[in-house]
């Protein structure tokens, strides 16, 4: 049902549920969802696009190359067996089907007691529970978007969005005037791009093949440096001089997080007037963010002493600033939606296809234009 005046909503919802017998199983269901309460709306969510932080929930450890199909036509379940070794790992959610889905984009149907004006509306969700036919959401929780704005073209407004954002407030709170970025060619890679530009924010980017250096080149990137390149070493050292960039946002870990602070000091040093037995005193800090290489960060002692590294989450951030900052930030993305913050797609899929084992080996490659966006209304 889809009217503002219904009792309560049926809808398919897709969870994800790790039982204690060690297998994960990744079901579309049946819900309710009940009206909403005063400060509360319902939207009928068309668009949620797969990012890379919905596939620790969606899969945890699971052994995808083992999995199967179950269920029905209607309601499908992929079943994969997870490893005994990773099953201490996931004990905190063993036998809980978990609601998934971080973002997402539809249309209010429904309003609680103060929020009458949002019916109609399309409106950005953050949170986990995006794939669903329906949503019970707080008000408070919404980007609400310009009136005419397609749910499909705000379906990436948030995560990505305000991680570029989120970045460069980072950056300047820690004075710090120049960037590197890698897995630079990621959808997040060239919003940034395209922020940094337009805010003159000079920017080192790093890829992992020659086709993408050209690619952000094409963008108009002025520093991409290619990781797999025999000359690596040296063509970052450069940028890194020219640029003075000193804070580096890591999306893949590993030994890459070492290599561009051993870079950094590098650079540090073809500035420095005269010798220390200590390295540099140019404060270089890595804030890792992603995990594209699940190895262990390597930090070799050519960084010198002064270096940091540490997490950086969106959630966490999001929860520091203040509520002037946040109101900052969501206006730029509604501002620049299909500009700077604007996301394309490899294809659109039912909540049904995203358990196929087939569809789930396409949308689980990470490489640059393979993201999917679900549409559960399909």
């Amino acid at each position: 049902m889809a009217d503002a005046a219904a009792k309560e909503w049926r809808g398919q919802v897709l969870r994800s549920c790790i039982t204690s017998a060690g297998d994960l199983r990744l079901a579309v269901a049946e819900e309710v969802i009940a009206a909403p309460a005063e400060g509360e709306v319902v939207v009928r969510v068309q668009a949620a696009p797969i990012n890379p932080t919905d596939m620790g929930l969606l899969f945890g450890p699971a052994d995808l190359s083992a999995a199967r199909l179950e269920g029905s036509a209607e309601q499908p379940v992929l079943v994969a067996p997870v490893p005994p070794q990773a099953m201490p790992f996931v004990a905190l959610r063993l036998d809980q089907p978990l609601p998934a889905g971080v973002e997402g984009a539809g249309v209010v149907v429904a309003a609680g007691l103060g929020q009458e004006w949002l019916l109609g509306r399309t409106v950005a969700m953050l949170g986990d529970g995006a794939y669903a036919q329906y949503r019970r959401i707080a008000a408070a929780d919404l980007l609400v978007l310009p009136e005419g704005t397609d749910p499909a073209d705000a379906a990436s407004a948030l995560v990505n969005p305000l991680t570029v954002l989120g970045l460069l407030e980072t950056a300047k709170q820690n004075g710090h005037k120049a960037l590197v970025h890698t897995a630079a060619a990621s959808s997040l890679g060239k919003m940034l791009i395209r922020a940094c530009r337009q805010d003159g924010v000079p920017l080192v980017n790093i890829v992992r093949r020659e086709e993408q250096v050209a690619e952000l080149r094409a963008l108009g990137a002025e520093h991409v440096c290619n990781s797999a390149a025999p000359d690596f070493r040296q063509t970052l050292t450069q940028a890194l001089q020219e640029t003075g960039a000193t804070a580096c946002f890591d999306a893949v870990g590993g030994a890459l997080t070492g290599r561009v602070l051993g870079a950094m000091e590098a650079a540090a040093a073809r500035r420095a007037t005269q010798y220390s037995r200590y390295g540099s005193d140019v404060l270089k800090q890595a804030y890792v963010y992603g995990a594209l290489d699940r190895s262990p960060i390597e930090i070799s002692r050519s960084v010198g002493l002064s270096w940091s590294v540490g997490g950086w989450l969106l959630f966490n951030f999001l929860r520091q600033v203040d509520a002037a900052t946040l109101a900052r930030l969501h206006r730029r993305v509604c501002d620049e939606l299909r500009t700077t913050f604007a996301s394309s797609y490899a294809a659109s899929i039912s909540l049904a296809d995203a358990v196929r084992p087939d569809m789930v080996a396409a949308y689980t490659q990470q490489r640059s234009g393979a993201k999917y966006l679900i549409n559960p209304q399909l």
